[in-house]
């Protein structure tokens, strides 16, 4: 477990639980990026010529190249990648048979809700977490990793956001660490951060004895103050200057992270998040379209999708039923 010592002086209150779950992530993400770097290193040396990639977005005016004291830090659901990870997870466990028909029923319900309303639902948040501790429980961690690697490439991979990505490549390019910041498992973010060859990743860290899960978390999930702790954990460990760092994110829950930094971004934000951005003029991206009902912070183009999905996946149930 990360010592205390890791924390520097915290400008607001955080529970025992929060710091606890923060420390863990931390350390968590520091073991999967030294093993990433590891790995790296092994692909390197066996590299073969690929394709070209296709070009990016231009590189924003920010971040400062060769500062070492700073890195990035960005939310996964919604920032990073459309929709919210441990759903699509969810998915991909459920084709593998770890879980019957209405779990599935329940997660595609609550992955449409979120994207409909393009916020996080603290209950919804937490139930598809208690779901997924359940049903990973007595499973070897490996399992789930190897796992892990096959639902990325069918669920993940084609969602995620070109102009973020851009955000992260930049600040890679000028030399400076990026971690992914998320509630989803830290298992699944280490996979997504590798994925997109970023350093690393914070996440929710689930409890595991000889390898195998409990079904318990260490501490909580990582989420709101939970992730400010994580990344000051992480900060304090890396010496870095947080004064210096930038964060991304697209919820009003990431206040206490996005409050950290020198440099906060708010990515495609829900209502609340985009004026706490305005009145204290943070950066802002949206990199969604049909931004028409903006009462409610509701992407439209992404809603009718989520509608269509969510019928066609229930004319799918009912045909298997009957």
């Amino acid at each position: 477990m990360a010592a205390l010592g890791w924390l520097t002086p915290r400008r607001r209150s955080a529970t025992a639980r929060s710091v606890l779950a923060g420390e863990a992530s931390a350390e968590a993400a520091r073991k999967s990026s030294q093993e990433l770097e590891a790995l790296d290193e092994a692909a390197a040396a066996a590299a073969v010529a690929e394709e070209p990639a296709p070009p990016e977005p231009a590189e924003p005016e920010f971040p400062v190249v060769g500062d070492d004291k700073a890195a990035a830090f960005f939310d996964l659901d919604n920032t990073v990648m459309q929709g919210a990870a441990i759903f699509h997870f969810g998915r991909g466990l459920y084709k593998r048979k770890f879980f019957e028909r209405q779990e599935l029923a329940r997660f595609a319900w609550q992955q449409a809700w979120f994207r409909l309303a393009g916020v996080e639902d603290p209950e919804h948040m937490q139930d598809a977490r208690d779901s997924a501790l359940s049903i990973v429980k007595g499973h070897r961690v490996a399992e789930l990793m190897s796992i892990g690697e096959e639902i990325y490439d069918e669920y993940m991979a084609e969602r995620i956001w070109p102009g973020t990505r851009a955000l992260a490549q930049a600040h890679l390019d000028a030399g400076q660490k990026v971690w992914l910041v998320t509630a989803a498992p830290v298992e699944t973010a280490t996979i997504i951060a590798r994925r997109l060859g970023l350093t690393g990743a914070l996440g929710t860290v689930a409890e595991s004895m000889d390898g195998i899960y409990t079904g318990k978390l260490v501490g909580e999930p990582l989420h709101g103050p939970a992730k400010a702790e994580a990344v000051r954990a992480l900060a304090s460990a890396e010496g870095l200057d947080l004064a210096r760092c930038a964060a991304y994110s697209d919820s009003h829950n990431d206040i206490p992270m996005l409050s950290l930094v020198g440099h906060p971004y708010a990515i495609n934000p829900d209502a609340k998040l985009r004026k706490h951005a305005r009145e204290r003029d943070w950066r802002l991206r949206d990199y969604r379209t049909g931004r028409k009902a903006a009462k409610v912070g509701i992407p439209a183009a992404a809603g009718v999708g989520a509608l269509a999905g969510g019928t066609a996946a229930a004319i799918a149930l009912h045909r298997r039923r009957h």
